[in-house]
């Protein structure tokens, strides 16, 4: 029996190489350097060092055994990558050797348009591992799905994956059709759903795992873009723009939709998707399965990415006739178009998702304009109620309070597209400020002209209000300072104590 390595009967150096060596011999030799020693972490460094034996066609075999070593051991995030199983990604992530053309390093730094990184996360993950305390083999069950299952589902799609803290898995793809494919199968997968309805790539639960929950995922897809560059370490791990901006467009899809399934795709994902897609299209471009709605700018860290929401489900179609409403929104907020434009604008929005949504119908907590229920037609209605204060009337306060109205009943609507509420939200807030100023403004106004505006007995009531409201104001604060008042500090720590739930205080990071 050979030992292994530099051991008494095994090879000590090359130079000892003949045909007589056995071939566990040199690969003991070999593997001992790229596994105890770590002296050879590369193929082009194991290709250095055996040079001198490669003229035998014998040593070839040994030498691919080896590489396969190097590869497991160091490759890290694509350690189970092969030319054979992943025919584009081994093209744009490896130099590969002429003389073993299954071989070769990875490289160092990729700044080209063919990669795309995908970052996904399961909703519900934490309450899952708090439900299975007591029952392990389900956590374990979960855990082989993240790792096992979507790596099968992941290969089929040509691409690698990795899970990371916890709940979130990366995946590598080398076309934007590989990994928006991978990240709706995956869906399928977690979901029990059939988006992607192919049989080649396969989605459908089997043995333990069909006996999880439904999970709902959230999923960011970047990269298309020679500007990004990533990085790979020297371990095999991934680092660089193109990873944080996936991240940032994951979170975005989790903020828009915390508890459904929703993909956000940088806008160059989508543009080489269609192209990609003109001359051999894939399954999803031919059952038109996958709408791009444009969803306006991401900041990220002071660069702006522009951004699409991939809209898959059937309920949620009715987003694609909102595109031209989207666009124009987004062109005038871009043009700083306030006087008129985003106001009437962010009206067309809202009023167009109103009337192509679902039927919906709430109660406001108090009436609207007399109306006791707000329904899609209803809705309609306080859009024009808006535009006429705002276009017609100059009625800039009644104008920002429709807005506000409109935050209120949109929270209260389940269905209604929360990247338009997040508009409204922004552009009422903006509105909002300047509606303060201009209030501001007009009180002044109203104080230098009032011998103007009142008349008679009208400038004495004004004039008399004014001076009760400053004397009125002084006084109670007086009276609050007062010690005629008893048990302040009483009162305010039962206030305290009665308020207990709304006191509470937790610093929130992250998805909740």
């Amino acid at each position: 029996m050979y030992a292994i390595g530099e051991g008494a009967y095994g090879v000590k150096d090359l130079t000892e190489y003949t045909e007589t060596t056995s071939e566990y011999e040199l690969f003991s030799f070999l593997s001992e350097k790229v596994i105890a020693k770590k002296e050879i972490t590369k193929f082009s460094q194991l290709k250095e060092l055996a040079e001198p034996i490669l003229r035998s066609q014998r040593t070839h075999p040994i030498i691919m055994k080896v590489f396969e070593l190097i590869r497991k051991l160091n490759w890290g995030f694509f350690s189970d990558m092969t030319k054979e199983t992943h025919p584009k990604l081994w093209r744009e992530l490896v130099i590969f050797d002429k003389m073993f053309p299954d071989a070769g390093d990875l490289k160092d730094t990729l700044q080209i348009s063919n990669l795309y990184i995908a970052m996904l996360d399961i909703h519900g993950y934490t309450q899952f591992c708090m439900d299975s305390r007591k029952n392990l083999s389900m956590m374990h069950t979960l855990d082989w799905a993240m790792n096992s299952g979507v790596r099968r589902i992941a290969t089929a799609c040509q691409a690698v994956n990795q899970r990371e803290r916890g709940d979130e898995m990366v995946i590598v793809a080398a076309t934007a059709t590989d990994a928006i494919t991978l990240a709706l199968a995956i869906i399928d997968y977690f979901g029990k759903t059939n988006v992607v309805n192919d049989p080649k790539i396969p989605t459908k639960r089997e043995g333990n795992v069909d006996a999880l929950p439904l999970f709902k995922i959230s999923a960011g897809i970047t990269g298309g873009n020679t500007q990004s560059p990533l990085i790979i370490t020297e371990k095999g791990n991934l680092a660089g723009f193109l990873l944080n901006s996936g991240a940032r467009l994951q979170t975005r899809a989790n903020e828009l939709s915390g508890k459904e399934s929703r993909i956000m795709v940088a806008k160059q994902v989508y543009m080489n998707y269609m192209k990609e897609n003109e001359k051999d299209p894939c399954l999803l471009f031919r059952t038109n399965t996958v709408y791009f709605l444009d969803t306006g700018q991401i900041e990220f860290k002071g660069v702006q990415i522009p951004s699409c929401e991939a809209v898959f489900k059937a309920e949620d179609k009715y987003k694609e006739k909102l595109s031209d409403e989207m666009v124009q929104l987004f062109a005038s907020i871009k043009d700083n178009l306030w006087e008129q434009r985003i106001y009437q604008d962010m009206m067309s929005l809202i009023n167009k998702a109103s009337f192509v949504m679902p039927k919906f119908s709430i109660t406001p907590p108090a009436p609207i304009r007399g109306m006791q229920t707000i329904t899609n037609e209803s809705f309609q209605q306080l859009c024009r109620v808006g535009l006429r204060a705002y276009n017609h009337d100059e009625d800039y306060p009644a104008a920002v309070n429709i807005l506000k109205t409109f935050i209120e009943l949109i929270e209260g609507i389940p269905k209604f597209d929360r990247l338009i509420l997040d508009y409204l939200k922004g552009v009422t807030e903006k509105y909002s400020m300047l509606l303060d100023l201009y209030l501001g403004t007009i009180d002044k106004e109203i104080e230098n002209r009032a011998q103007q505006i009142f008349h008679d007995n009208y400038l004495k009531a004004w004039q008399a209000a004014k001076n009760a409201v400053t004397v009125y104001e002084k006084l109670k604060t007086m009276g609050r300072q007062s010690n005629e008042i008893p048990k302040k500090k009483a009162l305010w720590f039962n206030l305290i104590k009665q308020n207990a739930e709304q006191m509470e205080f937790v610093l929130h990071s992250g998805k909740k």
